[in-house]
Formats: C-alpha cells, sequence, structure tokens
C-alpha cells in the first residue's frame, strides 16, 4: 500500500492587491475542499472520486471561476469547461461550451465513462448532459451580479479581465454609477500579466492511483467559442501511472507548451522526481506565460509551482502535512 496525497487549486495569478477578507475566504473555501478530499480518501475513495468530488464543490461555490460565478464572455453569457483524466488507464474526458450544466466536471466524467468520445462541446454536450440525466439550471444561475459589474468594467476598458474579485471592494455591487466613477479600480491588465482562476484537484490514493480535473469559466469578456487549456488533455489536465497534473494560468501559454503533459513526459522519459519536472516544466515550457500547476505522484508525493504572483492552493498528505496558500 502506498500513501495518498492530494492538492487543490483555486488559480494562478492573484492580483497583490487583494483585500485581506478576500484572502481569508479563498483560504477558508480551499481548507474546505481540502478537508473534503482527505476525508474522502481516508475512506478509501479511489483518486478519480476524489477529483470530482472536490471540483464540484468548487464549481458549487461562487467565490473561484468555474461552475457558479463563472467569468462571463463578451456576450454576458457563461460558457464553462471541463476535464477529467484517470492515470491507471489514462483514461479521459472533457466539455466545452456548457451553459447549463451545474457541474460540469461531472458531465466531462460522464463523457469518459458513458459515450464512446473523450472530448464533446457545445450543443453536443447539452444534449449529453440531458440524455445522462444530470442536473441542468437556467444560465442566470452561474451569473452573479459581481461579474456582471466586472463585465461592465472590462468593456468599458476594452480589456479582457483577471483577477475580477478586486474592484468591487469599494463599489455596492451591481452600483453602475459607482462603477463608472472608479474605473481605475480594476485591473483590466494585459492578458500577460494575470491569470484566471481556474479550479483543479490532483490526487494520488493509497493504492497508488494517480487522477486529475480541472474547471474553468475561462476569462471575462472572452470572445464567445474561445476554448482555453482546462477542458485540454495534456494542456490543462493530465494523469498517468506516474503523476497527476492540473494547471491554471494564461491559457494560451499553456496550451503552447502542453504544461501538464510536459511534466509525465520528463518523469518518463528523463526520469526526473515530481518536483524536479515541475521546476523544469514552469522554468523552461512558458516562454513568455505566466501559470501554475498543482501535481502528485504515485510514490505519494505532492507539490506545486507558479511564476506569476500567486496561486491559490492546498496541498496535503497521508503524513499530515497540510499548506493552504496564496503567497510564494
Amino acid at each position: 500500500m502506498g500513501k495518498w496525497a492530494i492538492a487543490v487549486h483555486g488559480g494562478a495569478g492573484v492580483d497583490p492587491n487583494l483585500p485581506l477578507h478576500r484572502q481569508e475566504e479563498a483560504k477558508q473555501l480551499l481548507t474546505r475542499c481540502l478537508n473534503l478530499g482527505i476525508s474522502a480518501l481516508r475512506s478509501n475513495f479511489s483518486a478519480i472520486d476524489v477529483v470530482e468530488l472536490v471540483v464540484r464543490e468548487l464549481e458549487s461555490d461562487p467565490l473561484f471561476n468555474s461552475g457558479r460565478g463563472s467569468a462571463l464572455t463578451e456576450k454576458g453569457t457563461v460558457e464553462m469547461e471541463a476535464s477529467i483524466m484517470d492515470g491507471p488507464k489514462r483514461r479521459c474526458g472533457a466539455v466545452s461550451g456548457v451553459t447549463t450544466v451545474k457541474n460540469p466536471v461531472s458531465l466531462a466524467r460522464l463523457v469518459m465513462e458513458k459515450s464512446p468520445h473523450s472530448y464533446l462541446a457545445f450543443s453536443g454536450a447539452e444534449a449529453f448532459a440531458r440524455q445522462q440525466g444530470v442536473e441542468v439550471v437556467d444560465n442566470d444561475y452561474f451569473i452573479t451580479p459581481e461579474n456582471v459589474g466586472m463585465l461592465k468594467l472590462a468593456k468599458e476598458a476594452n480589456s479582457i479581465l483577471f483577477d475580477y474579485r478586486v474592484p468591487l471592494e469599494s463599489c455596492s455591487v451591481g452600483a453602475g454609477s459607482a462603477m463608472e466613477n472608479n474605473p481605475l479600480h480594476m485591473n483590466g491588465l494585459p492578458i500577460s500579466v494575470y491569470a484566471p482562476e481556474t479550479v483543479g484537484c490532483v490526487v494520488v490514493d493509497s493504492e497508488g492511483r494517480c487522477a486529475a480535473a480541472t474547471s474553468t469559466g475561462g476569462l471575462m469578456n472572452k470572445m464567445t467559442g474561445r476554448i482555453g487549456d482546462s477542458p485540454l488533455i495534456g494542456s490543462g489536465t493530465y494523469a498517468c501511472d506516474v503523476c497527476g497534473v492540473s494547471c491554471t494560468g494564461e491559457g494560451e501559454a499553456i496550451i503552447r507548451g502542453t504544461l501538464a503533459r510536459e511534466v509525465a513526459a520528463v518523469m518518463e522519459y528523463k526520469g526526473l522526481e515530481l518536483q524536479e519536472a515541475v521546476d523544469f516544466v514552469i522554468n523552461e515550457r512558458l516562454d513568455e506565460g505566466f501559470a501554475g500547476l498543482i501535481a502528485v505522484s504515485k510514490k505519494g508525493e505532492v507539490t506545486c509551482k507558479f511564476n506569476s504572483n500567486g496561486m491559490f492552493r492546498g496541498l496535503a498528505t497521508e503524513d499530515g502535512f497540510m499548506e493552504v496558500a496564496i503567497w510564494d
């Protein structure tokens, strides 16, 4: 029997001005999700069951950018995406352009287990969701007043917005005039500076099985139809018999670097240990991009790394190590 380990993230690229009470809210949510996963692992849940369970919890809370609380497209709608991968047989499932599915990660798992395919998108994914009887809700369920305000600011600045929990501290939510009078409060920074708060979870269970899952609403004010790294197997998510990886950050850079698969590849082909592999990939494979990742190995190791300002994350091992942090 091996030792279990788990990591969870709520996105890389955190505004350094994020108010302390918002930091505390994020840490509390990460701690809750980490404890949920630990409890499941102690009850001998499999790695794939735990990553789905934890990401569902993250999707259900509006704090991070997945499920409820997802970033809005340029049209003010939500288009969510998610993927899940089971390491032992490298089975995977992914969905994109989902607009009514309450928990996209669970739909991704159904694609893996109940369809002949690995990836379904837009109307096809929605039709499959109804066929499978998963819980669906109106698109309005996912949209928070805060994100409506953020989209308005992003459009005014002709910008894509990243850490969109910062600006409204001095505005009452939905009070258009306050936002209009304080446009500098937003952080519509270039795409190379801040990354969206995707969520993810990686687990190795006591049988040495690795799994990974990632879910996101994408970028605030993104073009409709945009697909990021989160649902792309090998980019945002990857699991095999040696490790499980979930990435977050600048999706376009993560896609170019096939970041998640790269961690596994250097472990498989160069014989690197988990920490060496993660360091190598973040340092050498991101070009100009900003990103972070969490990873576990079949040996029961867990780690994370990022080259952005911060990354919302929680890590724990069977030996009693537990860390919930945002900054370096």
